[in-house]
């Protein structure tokens, strides 16, 4: 069913005074807070959010998501950023840093790290996704290795908040319905995790009110027996959370 209007409504025009100054005040230095599968012996990955300083002031900055290579074995044709699953012993900054490079061949170099988004958990695998935010001190040249990813997407963070892009749905039944979002843009939909993340970011660099956990990480807020039983509900899929 229908869910609430985008946290940013009619408030559209406070992205104008998001740049990097903005990003380094939100995100410096910040430390996510942890998924509960951490302690559970959840395993780890990490995705670059990576934010790109346009040449003109105006554009403001934009943000770099990839459209995953349709040969891939789960989620083809689906977008999202840059990562993956860390090594044993790797700190997640260095794995999204490793994964854009393997992607997009953004050199590790060119990663301004500012800090982390709270980690997000997926649920049927039992894992944890650690959002690294990063600055781009100018756009950089990117190649896409096709094996992994089909386009390279750079989206304004003014065309995220633009009226009629962001919506939410409420999946499930019971004390167990959670919000699911989605970005429309041009030719592809941005949902689940990836939308997750977005909407976190987008929330919080127009300094609103991000909302309760369980708005950004629905295994937040699940039940006691799925704690316990680490059995999520059926209708939670890797794409919700």
């Amino acid at each position: 069913m229908p869910g609430r209007p985008a946290p940013w409504a009619d408030r559209e025009h406070l992205v104008q005074g998001v740049d990097a100054d903005r990003v380094r005040e939100v995100f410096g230095g910040r430390v996510g807070s942890a998924s509960p599968v951490r302690e559970r012996g959840g395993s780890p990955s990490a995705v670059l959010v990576a934010l790109t300083v346009e040449p003109e002031p105006a554009d403001g900055l934009s943000v770099l998501l990839t459209r995953r290579a349709w040969t891939m074995r789960t989620h083809r044709g689906e977008v999202s950023f840059p990562g993956g699953r860390s090594d044993d012993g790797e700190h997640p900054h260095d794995t999204a840093r490793r994964e854009a490079w393997e992607e997009v061949g953004l050199a590790p170099a060119a990663v301004e790290v500012v800090g982390e988004m709270d980690h997000l958990t997926t649920v049927t695998r039992r894992a944890y996704i650690v959002p690294v935010v990063a600055l781009l001190g100018s756009r950089p040249e990117l190649v896409a290795h096709v094996r992994e990813v089909d386009a390279i997407l750079e989206v304004p963070l003014a065309e995220l908040v633009r009226p009629g892009t962001f919506r939410e749905e409420r999946w499930g039944v019971g004390p167990d319905a959670r919000p699911v979002y989605f970005f429309d843009l041009v030719g592809d939909t941005v949902w689940g995790a990836t939308a997750a993340m977005l909407r976190d970011l987008l929330v919080r660099l127009l300094r609103l009110d991000p909302g309760p956990e369980t708005d950004y990480d629905a295994a937040r807020g699940l039940s006691a027996t799925w704690a316990k039983a680490w059995d999520p509900p059926p209708w939670i899929g890797d794409d919700v959370v």
